[in-house]
């Protein structure tokens, strides 16, 4: 059973409550604006969210963020899909939302998380993150089909 957990900061919150989700925001931004995931379709936003582990970002009742962590919650987390609107931004909301998923019970304990950014590596860095050393690089491989939603 999933755990359910939720954190308020002003008129903002946090939820792991896949029922508050908005798949019409996400997959608009994803989509559309997103450069990871340009033109995907609504169908695999949609699974992608419900094989996934999720955490929704709203204002009121309206989503303005979110991220996902692919993982077995024992030994490895891909944090993906990780955004806040353009409205939104600039009031820290991106490190609360990454210091929430890195607090969260299921994923404590994990050998390894991994994530793709082209242009948040500042963001991630405070949270420890860093770039693979080369000696790990060697042992990663990828299926990659940059094409795919076209």
């Amino acid at each position: 059973m999933e755990i359910r957990n939720e954190a308020s900061q002003g008129d903002y919150t946090i939820s792991t409550d896949k029922s508050k989700l908005d798949p019409t925001v996400i997959h608009a931004y994803l989509a559309g604006e997103s450069y990871w995931a340009k033109n995907i379709p609504m169908e695999v936003v949609q699974r992608s969210i419900d094989h996934s582990l999720c955490f929704g970002l709203y204002h009121k009742d309206a989503q303005v963020g979110f991220a996902r962590v692919v993982t077995d919650r024992a030994t490895f987390a891909y944090l993906a899909d990780v955004f806040v609107l353009p409205g939104h931004r600039g009031k820290g909301l991106s490190k609360w939302m990454i210091a929430f998923i890195h607090e969260y019970p299921e994923l404590q304990g994990l050998r390894r998380w991994l994530l793709g950014t082209l242009d948040a590596h500042e963001l991630y860095k405070q949270f420890g993150w860093q770039a693979l050393s080369p000696e790990v690089v060697p042992r990663f491989m990828q299926r990659h089909f940059p094409d795919v939603y076209k």
